[in-house]
């Protein structure tokens, strides 16, 4: 007996491989390393953190520091008395940098649905890279040392950045469609973690010649990949003749073995023909308003998980080498060596855990079962003893547990809310979806940042990793209506096909 519709379970990548093209892969690794040099350069500030704070305190505390002549000239200009407010500074421009970032990933989602998307994000990384020089490098060669210019430049630093996210995900919408997209995403959302690889990296082997030079090599390769992608990204297929997705995904086989992932089974088939953007004569779907798509099933409650969880992961991003020289003293470019392997963990997961999500067509299971794990992963980390073989398996199991989800949640779960049903076929609804989902993710993590350096110089690191657990738990507690929903979906599913049978 056949199974009904909704049942019948497609090989996940069967509707990728058949329509790939070589636009595709020159796509997907552009978008992908695009985002990684982003990525990088925001690393190459976590990695030198503890640089820059001997640099901002007196010359008596900084032994690294030239003796330049006159000596009331340099050394007198110095920021803060001790390294315990350098440090409390240096969270704040964090802070200061999500924020702006989670404001402009709003507002850059709407751009990007609305203008061409390689203009956008061709932009937004080159004048963020001359940004990036001048705050790291600029500022330093000329000596010139100023709290309130290093603000305003990480403000206008996390607008820029802001244009990238939105961009990179709505052309990797545009061009991979329902098939296999957990697969797909999750192993291409690990474009930031290969970001923060590499931004380790070019900051360890500079490191010791300064770390303006750690930001200087940083900006100028983000600068070079913005020249490559506004001359060689193709935004979407029609730009090369190519038909575009709206067309494949009406396909019965497609809708039907992945409609459970954002669907509703219980809605009328006139509920599924609704779609919230007017029909335009000629066909032309409109961008989607912000408030529309705020009202999207699933994008809220998913924003809000997507905030707790992104404090954790993005703590981890900015504030894992810094503990690792703080508390364990290792040397800086040792600890930013070994914070690789946090990354490395992520992209392992995201992949995995994407591939599992196809398997199953649901994503929250997937997601709660990874999340409580990494509440474990958490506390055995925190108890980690002073071994570099020890502690980097750990973290890569932390990561596992806690990058994958964040990248699941912020690529494939981000597509799936913008090109779910009530948005049939509109690409332009995926900018200002992953806008929203991220943002309200920025802002969760940008109030962490500051959380974190409060919280480790007056109660100290463990109660650093008690407040990321109760950030974790929180986020299964967010999705809790979609992994009950989707849980009674794969046991009704199960019934149905033990009674096909």
């Amino acid at each position: 007996m056949a199974w009904p519709g909704s049942l019948q379970r497609q090989p996940v990548n069967r509707g990728l491989v058949s329509h790939c093209t070589h636009h595709h892969i020159v796509v997907f690794l552009l978008t992908f390393f695009s985002y990684s040099l982003l990525h990088a350069s925001r690393k190459t500030f976590s990695n030198v953190k503890v640089s820059i704070s001997s640099q901002w305190t007196p010359s008596c505390l900084n032994i690294t520091a030239p003796e330049l002549r006159p000596y009331e000239l340099w050394n007198s200009s110095h920021l803060f008395p001790d390294a315990e407010e350098a440090t409390l500074f240096l969270g704040t421009l964090d802070t200061i940098f999500l924020f702006s970032y989670a404001v402009g990933l709003f507002v850059s989602g709407i751009v990007g649905d609305r203008l061409n998307l390689r203009w956008v994000l061709s932009f937004g990384m080159c004048s963020s890279a001359l940004v990036v020089f001048f705050f790291g490098t600029l500022t330093e060669w000329l000596h010139f040392y100023n709290k309130w210019f290093y603000c305003c430049l990480w403000v206008v630093n996390g607008l820029l950045q802001s244009t990238g996210w939105p961009c990179v995900v709505a052309v990797m919408g545009n061009w991979f469609g329902k098939a296999g997209r957990g697969f797909v995403f999750g192993l291409w959302s690990a474009c930031a973690s290969v970001g923060n690889i590499l931004g380790a990296f070019l900051a360890s082997c500079v490191l010791k010649y300064g770390y303006e030079y750690a930001f200087l090599v940083t900006a100028s390769v983000q600068f070079a990949g913005g020249v490559i992608v506004f001359f060689g990204l193709l935004t979407s297929p029609k730009e090369v003749g190519l038909p575009e997705l709206g067309a494949d995904e009406d396909s019965s086989v497609e809708e039907d073995a992945n409609r459970p992932l954002m669907g509703n089974d219980d809605a009328d088939d006139d509920d599924r023909n609704y779609s919230i953007q007017a029909t335009d004569a000629d066909n032309q779907p409109k961008a989607i308003g912000f408030f529309q798509a705020c009202c999207l099933p699933g994008v809220v409650l998913y924003s809000l998980a997507y905030a707790c969880l992104k404090l954790v992961n993005y703590s981890f991003f900015f504030w894992l080498p810094f503990y690792l020289s703080n508390n364990f003293g290792w040397k800086e470019a040792e600890a930013d060596q070994l914070s690789i392997w946090y990354d490395v963990g992520g992209i392992i997961g995201g992949t995995i855990q994407g591939l599992i999500s196809d398997m199953l067509q649901k994503r929250a299971p997937v997601l709660a079962i990874s999340l409580l794990f990494a509440v474990g992963s958490l506390f055995g980390y925190s108890r980690s003893p002073n071994s570099k073989p020890i502690n980097a398996v750990i973290m890569a199991v932390t990561g596992f547990f806690i990058g994958g989800p964040s990248n699941m949640i912020s690529s494939a779960i981000s597509a799936d809310l913008g090109r779910q049903d009530l948005v049939k076929g509109s690409s332009e609804a995926l900018a200002t979806v992953t806008g929203i989902v991220d943002g309200t993710g920025s802002i969760g993590a940008a109030v962490g940042q500051y959380l974190v350096s409060l919280i480790q110089e007056n109660l100290g690191w463990m109660w650093v990793f008690y407040f990321f657990i109760l950030m974790t738990s929180s986020t299964i507690l967010f999705i809790s209506p979609l992994i009950v929903r989707e849980i009674k979906l794969l046991l009704h599913e199960r019934r149905l096909r033990m009674l096909a049978e």
